[in-house]
């Protein structure tokens, strides 16, 4: 085990993996000697040159489909999206090319691409810049959706993600960039739609997305002051997604809040939502809970930024409305 910050574990991943396997190449504005703007692929064009490691124009558009078509070649690209709002000038390649193509040739044809990059609010970085796409993704069948919400998960879910033969979304939140934690170097990879018990509690089953995690610990140490045990589950994957461990912990518990970062209306949370209801409304206690983002854009100021996506205090308050 090593301690190292969520950057430096996504880093390492990416070294060993192209050590691994020389077919891994990486594709993005600026990956190249400054290490991209957060510094995830810093040193890699030093190691593996030019040739594996390639600076792009700013046109996701093309950079996005040279990787779909690459992959469709035998390559194993990674794009890095400089912030995950901008793949929306590119998503025709996303939803009509690289998760399509396989089930469109029968099978014939694997597009083994990973598209990673930052997203998220909680920094002040406006509407462009602060979006959650996980939900979009979701509504994406073919592409495979991770999540990791810890160094460790950051550095075992890459492993999968490379070595997939389906296109993958690789969602980093830029507020986890900076947070330490031990890291299994070398373990092997984590496998997708394997959720984490991350809390064991006994009151109410807490299902948190990507940073959520980090708030719902907080939330669950400040409830139990109070009495109210609380189990959380960080399912990983959002495609594949482990909804028996989390029918399980609602079997226990009886109740259910889910956390995520994306807007609510047709958000991922109210599909969570409706296959519990749907699969183990008898174990319910109380009517399911969603901790949101509001369904407006991401304000820039930074107060009204606060009040629309999810804290710790609203954690709390929909916890404490079941019990």
């Amino acid at each position: 085990m090593q301690k190292m910050t969520y950057t430096q574990a996504l880093n390492l991943a990416i070294r060993e993996e192209m050590e691994r396997n020389d077919r891994v190449v990486l594709f993005g504005e600026d990956i190249g000697k400054p290490g991209g703007a957060f510094k995830v692929t810093q040193g890699l064009w030093e190691r593996f040159g030019s040739e594996r490691v390639l600076d792009t124009p700013i046109s996701e558009t093309g950079f996005f489909g040279m990787a779909v078509g690459a992959a469709l070649t035998g390559l194993r690209p990674v794009v890095e999206i400089l912030y995950m709002d901008f793949c929306a000038v590119a998503m025709d390649q996303l939803i009509n090319q690289a998760n399509k193509l396989t089930y469109m040739s029968g099978g014939q044809f694997p597009v083994p691409v990973v598209f990673r990059g930052q997203q998220g609010a909680g920094r002040g970085n406006g509407a462009q810049h602060s979006q959650s796409f996980e939900s979009l993704f979701c509504n994406m069948p073919g592409i495979e959706v991770v999540l990791p919400s810890s160094p460790n998960d950051a550095y075992g879910l890459f492993k999968t993600a490379v070595r997939n033969n389906k296109p993958v979304i690789f969602l980093e939140h830029k507020l986890l960039y900076g947070i330490r934690g031990e890291v299994e170097v070398g373990q092997d990879p984590i496998p997708f739609g394997k959720a984490n018990i991350v809390r064991r509690g006994e009151d109410v089953t807490i299902v948190a997305v990507s940073r959520m995690v980090e708030l719902a610990k907080e939330a669950a140490a400040n409830l139990e002051q109070i009495g109210i045990s609380c189990e959380i589950i960080d399912p990983r994957t959002l495609v594949p997604f482990d909804l028996e461990t989390v029918k399980k912990s609602v079997q226990k518990t009886g109740r259910l809040v889910v956390v995520e970062e994306s807007h609510k209306w047709g958000s991922i949370g109210t599909s969570i939502i409706h296959e519990v209801v749907e699969q183990a409304f008898d174990y319910l206690d109380a009517p399911p809970k969603l901790v949101g983002t509001e369904n407006v854009p991401i304000p820039y100021s930074k107060p009204l930024e606060d009040a629309a996506i999810p804290s710790v205090p609203k954690i709390e308050s929909a916890v404490q409305s079941l019990v």
